[in-house]
């Protein structure tokens, strides 16, 4: 859903939000359905607690993931109803690739092997220097036959864009047949420095935060998606 009133009213609302590039504001999809922005209400909410949080991500990665997924490509197979005999579309190509940015990324992953339960599972691990905000590799794990398929790499904040840039460009190493990265936050920096970075890669995001404080967190955010998940805040 690329609603672009409502994207308006998103990045308007702030005032003081700093300027997106109009060329990547172009390349980010906002997922407006109401059910996504009233779960992430909730997920906002500090008193939310971990089990509630993490049901919540679960919940609104799986509706995002109908989005992600509404442009796959599909091929003609032919069927028995058990009626008769019929042509019916099913997905082309080789299982579609779901690829975490470790640790945060895993928090949607149940939501979206719910949608798509035949996908395949690749990890990147990354960890962020708390001095320089660089993303540092320590894993990195994908399917085999990559050139054969899409991938939809998650995390659930895109705020300096540092981990997802570095999470793009080692997974292009892969030649796969596409990319497209979903979050549940953007920021003006993370969007900016992404597509200065991947000017080819879609960004799905159910919102576009006001800034980065001096700590690289989003504001108003929802604190550390890592911790609230696995309760270690």
């Amino acid at each position: 859903m690329h609603d672009r009133r409502h994207q308006a009213q998103f990045l308007n609302d702030n005032e003081a939000m700093m300027p997106i590039d109009p060329n990547a504001r172009d390349n980010v999809r906002l997922i407006d359905h109401p059910l996504v922005q009233h779960k992430l209400t909730l997920l906002r909410t500090k008193q939310t607690s971990t089990s509630n949080f993490r049901q919540l991500l679960s919940e609104v990665a799986s509706l995002m993931a109908y989005e992600l997924c509404r442009d796959l490509p599909l091929r003609e197979v032919l069927i028995e109803t058990p009626l008769e005999q019929m042509s019916s579309p099913v997905l082309d190509g080789k299982k579609l690739v779901f690829a975490s940015i470790l640790r945060a990324g895993n928090g949607f992953l149940d939501g979206m092997l719910s949608v798509v339960p035949g996908a395949r599972v690749g990890h990147v691990g990354l960890y962020r220097d708390t001095q320089t905000l660089e993303a540092v590799e320590y894993y990195f794990k994908m399917p085999k036959d990559m050139a054969q398929r899409d991938v939809i790499l998650v995390d659930p904040m895109l705020a300096t864009g540092n981990s997802a840039i570095a999470a793009v460009n080692r997974i292009k190493q892969c030649l796969p047949r596409s990319i497209k990265f979903m979050c549940l936050l953007g920021c003006p920096e993370g969007i900016n420095a992404l597509y200065a970075a991947h000017p080819d890669l879609p960004v799905y995001t159910a919102a576009i935060d006001r800034e980065l404080n001096d700590h690289g967190y989003i504001l108003p955010g929802l604190g550390d998606a890592g911790d609230r998940t696995f309760g270690t805040d």
